[in-house]
C-alpha cells in the first residue's frame, strides 16, 4: 500500500490514511484519491496474482462461450455482459438461496444476472438483452473490476 501527500501534516492526516485504508480493504477497491482544503491523499494496494487466476475465467458449468466476435477473449464476446463497477459478485441474494442463474437458463431483458455489493450495497445486475446463459465468468463471492466480463449471453 503507498501513500502520498502535497502538504506536510500531523497526526490528522494519518488517521485520514488509515481510514481510506480502511475503506479500500471493507470494499475491495484498489485505489482512493481525495482532496480536502488543498491536501491530496491517494492511498493504493498492489494486487498479487495467484497461481489459480486464470482458472477463474473459465466458464462455470463447463460450457464454453461462443468464439464468435471474441475467440479466447470472453471481454470482446458480443453477449458479454461486464461489471459495471468494482466490487464482490454474488450469484444468489443469499447464501442459502438459489443462484440468479445458471448456464443454460434462459433469460430475458430486465431479469436479474447476478448481484455486485460496492460499498456495503447491493447492486442487482440486470440481462442486458435476452437469450440463453451459455457461461458464467465468475465465482460466487469473488472480487471484480470495472469491465470485467461477468457472463455470456447468446
Amino acid at each position: 500500500m503507498t501513500a502520498k501527500k502535497d502538504s506536510e501534516g500531523g497526526s490528522g492526516e494519518h488517521q485520514l490514511i488509515r481510514d481510506l485504508a480502511e475503506l479500500l480493504n471493507e470494499t475491495g477497491l484498489t485505489e482512493i484519491e481525495i482532496e480536502k482544503s488543498g491536501l491530496k491523499v491517494r492511498v493504493a494496494r498492489t494486487l498479487s496474482v495467484m497461481a489459480s487466476a486464470p482458472a477463474a475465467m473459465m466458464p462455470i458449468g463447463g460450457a464454453a462461450p461462443a468464439a464468435a466476435g471474441g475467440a479466447g477473449d470472453p471481454g470482446k464476446h458480443p453477449g458479454a455482459v461486464k461489471s459495471p463497477m468494482v466490487g464482490t459478485a454474488y450469484r444468489a441474494p443469499d447464501p442459502a438461496a438459489p443462484a440468479f442463474i445458471e448456464v443454460g437458463a434462459k433469460v430475458s431483458a430486465g431479469d436479474t444476472l447476478l448481484i455486485i455489493e460496492a460499498m456495503k450495497t447491493m447492486n442487482q445486475i440486470p440481462a442486458p438483452k435476452s437469450g440463453t446463459v451459455t457461461a458464467i465468468l465468475f465465482e460466487n463471492g469473488q472480487p471484480v473490476e470495472f469491465g470485467e466480463p461477468l457472463v455470456i449471453i447468446e
